[in-house]
């Protein structure tokens, strides 16, 4: 049986100081790209009262250009503490992003500088930043300048095995003004393959005075517990754990709180959870919600009896109502076994 280690009850009874703004929760939200829009974060809200949200990164190259703000930027009042990711390489435009986040409500500011995918990097922003430390850290200076929230970073520990630098980084990044900083155990060349090696955040924690976070290979309650005790982290992000499963992050966040773990979701209340999310994405965004629901439905439809066969109707659905019926079928087959 888990148990809770009483230093670690200690160490994260206060809350998570990020500058001045304190976050009731050690558990955050990662930002996912395609993923983390607003109907994805209320479903991680309402099982994760407290924890830090993050929406989907935003391009500030993109946002000096347009006259209205992105759909992906929009949040509510109700998902506070929130922050706005953005992603880019110039010093000027994310400091104009930044000043628009915040407007829209942004309680922190988060800059992107681990992001793997070729078609950030080639353009100077996401983990290219490793290997551009002195412009990651003119960005931090000129955000922090910008604005008067929480700047914060979260990257990667290296471009490659050979080019690990992740210590002297995050040193520059903290003396740049940077409020905290979320440290992806992995390399950029390693994608999302192999380990996340946390050893490595252990000694970014070592080294920084400002919050530092540990994410990579949080898949479940007791992953979370045996990071915090290896790195020393002063809190966890979840990313691809929450993937079908907006249940972790309050999981998590609640066992740290009390010692006591949450009974796993049904398969049938994972599946009311699916269709409650499909319906609000055909509410949101009409027909291109639908084709963003395949996936998101796919990601539930596991761990049961035809869920093979489930997904593979899923993920062809046209209609809202194609995919209520398909999933009102398969929770009335669970109730018969």
């Amino acid at each position: 049986m888990l148990t809770l280690p009483p230093e670690l009850k200690t160490r994260l009874a206060a809350p998570l100081m990020i500058g001045s703004l304190p976050v009731y929760s050690r558990v955050l939200q990662s930002p996912l790209s395609g993923v983390t829009d607003l109907v994805f974060r209320r479903l991680v809200r309402r099982y994760a009262p407290e924890s830090m949200l993050y929406t989907e990164m935003v391009n500030a190259t993109g946002l000096h250009y347009v006259k209205d703000l992105p759909q992906i930027m929009e949040v509510e009042a109700q998902e506070r503490p929130i922050s706005i990711q953005l992603f880019d390489c110039r010093p000027d435009f994310l400091a104009e992003a930044a000043e628009k986040a915040v407007a829209e409500g942004a309680d922190t500011v988060d800059i992107n500088m681990g992001c793997p995918v070729n078609k950030i990097t080639k353009n100077g922003g996401g983990s290219s930043l490793l290997r551009q430390p002195e412009v990651a850290a003119a960005i931090v200076r000129a955000v922090v300048a910008a604005v008067d929230v929480p700047v914060t970073v979260k990257t990667r520990i290296g471009w490659t095995d050979q080019e690990i630098n992740i210590l002297d980084f995050a040193q520059q990044m903290q003396d740049a003004g940077a409020a905290m900083i979320t440290v992806h155990g992995r390399t950029r060349a390693q994608g999302y393959n192999g380990p996340a090696r946390w050893e490595w955040i252990r000694k970014v924690k070592e080294k920084l005075t400002i919050p530092v976070i540990a994410n990579g290979d949080i898949f479940s309650v007791e992953a979370a517990v045996q990071c915090l005790l290896e790195t020393r982290a002063d809190g966890v992000m979840c990313s691809r754990g929450t993937l079908g499963y907006p249940f972790l992050v309050g999981e998590i966040d609640h066992f740290l709180k009390t010692g006591q773990l949450k009974p796993a979701p049904t398969a049938t209340e994972r599946l009311q959870c699916a269709r409650d999310h499909l319906i609000a994405l055909w509410e949101y965004k009409g027909l291109s919600g639908i084709r963003q629901a395949r996936k998101h439905l796919t990601w539930y439809a596991k761990g049961f009896a035809g869920a093979a066969d489930l997904r593979g109707e899923l993920c062809l659905i046209e209609t809202v109502e194609q995919g209520t019926s398909l999933l009102d079928q398969a929770m009335e087959r669970l109730a018969m076994v």
